[in-house]
């Protein structure tokens, strides 16, 4: 029994270090560039699949995997390149359709992605690991590649690049009137955003053993959203105490049906709304989030 709990903890650490990773990349497109991201899911994706295939093509898997972080930054930028210039609202919206757009192609274009029933039989870097210490090696992965992504960007973020992208966060017409090239600082952050989005993806894949396009759906943007609110947006520590809060809060409720009369196809719909309910008090006496600033909203809640 303790090591069933235990490897039910390791499972919890695992998940909340490929979300955490994941909700980084949101943060620095939203909480530091203020950039309105709702598909973010869609690099997700691309970064999972794109390495998978790569591999199964023969590509050995370490240099696949760099390809398929790439890849989901190039999509960001192809995205982004068109629809930057659209209002922050409707940018949203066109993130979100190519979100769906990419699962649907997962769906369907089974000559490729497997369609519904997936993608599987790929190299793991962790297959020398025998496999009843497979997750423990896996946490550490997870944890030190969350390590490396939070030092990476705390060194970007309070670099003069950082700046500028706050600058933009505040008001992007005063940037420009200091001669700052804003558009090309927004594909930037969509590019690296997307990239560690996509890292995150990679890291999924090899923690199932498993892609399905299910993965993907819309919601898990807004898991990312929850746990950078939650945190505070412009704040990765927040982003990762977020990232803990959510994942615990998931998994314990995850043993609800055992104590409540409710049955487990309620309790997806139940966690929802006691989140929702929670992030409006939320808001109401902390808006900036649990480690935000409140001077640095982007928005006034």
């Amino acid at each position: 029994m303790m090591a069933i709990g235990i490897s039910y903890i390791i499972s919890l650490l695992i998940l909340f270090g490929i979300y955490a990773i994941f909700a980084l990349g949101l943060n620095l497109e939203w909480g530091f560039t203020g950039i309105l991201n709702f598909g973010h899911v869609a690099f997700f994706g691309i970064g999972a699949y794109s390495t998978v295939i790569l591999n199964q093509m023969g590509v050995p898997i370490y240099i696949a995997i760099v390809a398929g972080i790439i890849i989901a930054g190039l999509f960001g930028v192809l995205v982004a390149l068109p629809a930057m210039r659209l209002r922050g609202d409707y940018f949203a919206i066109v993130t979100i359709g190519f979100s769906e757009i990419v699962r649907y192609f997962m769906l369907n274009e089974e000559w490729l992605t497997g369609g519904p029933l997936g993608l599987r039989d790929f190299d793991i870097p962790l297959s020398f690991v025998p496999s009843q210490y497979y997750n423990i090696a896996m946490l550490i992965l997870v944890l030190a590649l969350l390590a490396l992504t939070y030092l990476i960007l705390k060194a970007l973020i309070n670099s003069p690049w950082g700046r500028v992208l706050k600058s933009i966060r505040e008001d992007e017409d005063v940037s420009k009137a200091l001669g700052k090239n804003v558009f090309r600082y927004k594909i930037q952050s969509i590019a690296l955003g997307s990239a560690i989005a996509g890292l995150a993806g990679i890291l999924l894949a090899f923690n199932h053993k498993y892609l399905n396009p299910n993965y993907y759906m819309p919601l898990i943007t807004f898991y990312a959203w929850i746990i950078v609110i939650l945190g505070g947006s412009g704040n990765n520590k927040g982003t990762i105490l977020g990232a803990l809060i959510f994942w615990t809060f998931m998994s314990l409720t995850r043993f609800s049906p055992g104590y409540l009369p409710i049955s487990s196809t309620d309790l997806g719909a139940l966690r929802m709304v006691i989140i929702g309910l929670l992030l409006i008090v939320l808001m109401m006496y902390k808006p900036e989030g649990l480690l935000g600033n409140k001077e640095e909203l982007k928005l006034d809640i």
